[in-house]
């Protein structure tokens, strides 16, 4: 099952570490407690809007950005989970009973 928060926090640990920043970093930008921060990260907390504006400021990527390309990994995941829709044929027409 695809989960949202952890897609989110995935993609908000990716861009900290590629920027070499430390949670402790973040959290004090983003004037949230290290321990939440952390735990958004996992997918283990759901980030408020404005909880999740305020990080993505302190990390110097727009929200847009970061809900983009959360929505293109759950896209991909989707795409990869998915059934394979049963081949569809001529139809063939209904066959009467003998009453």
């Amino acid at each position: 099952m695809i989960l949202l928060r952890r897609e989110l926090g995935d993609v908000l640990r990716e861009r900290r570490r590629d920027q070499g920043r430390t949670l402790r970093d973040v959290s004090a930008s983003a004037a949230v407690s290290l321990g939440y921060l952390s735990e958004v990260e996992r997918g283990e907390k759901e980030a408020s809007s404005e909880l999740l504006a305020s990080i993505c400021q302190a990390l110097g990527t727009p929200l847009s950005v970061v809900l983009g390309e959360v929505s293109t990994r759950i896209a991909e995941t989707e795409a990869l989970t998915a059934p394979t829709p049963l081949p569809v044929g001529p139809r063939t027409p209904a066959v009467a009973s003998a009453a």
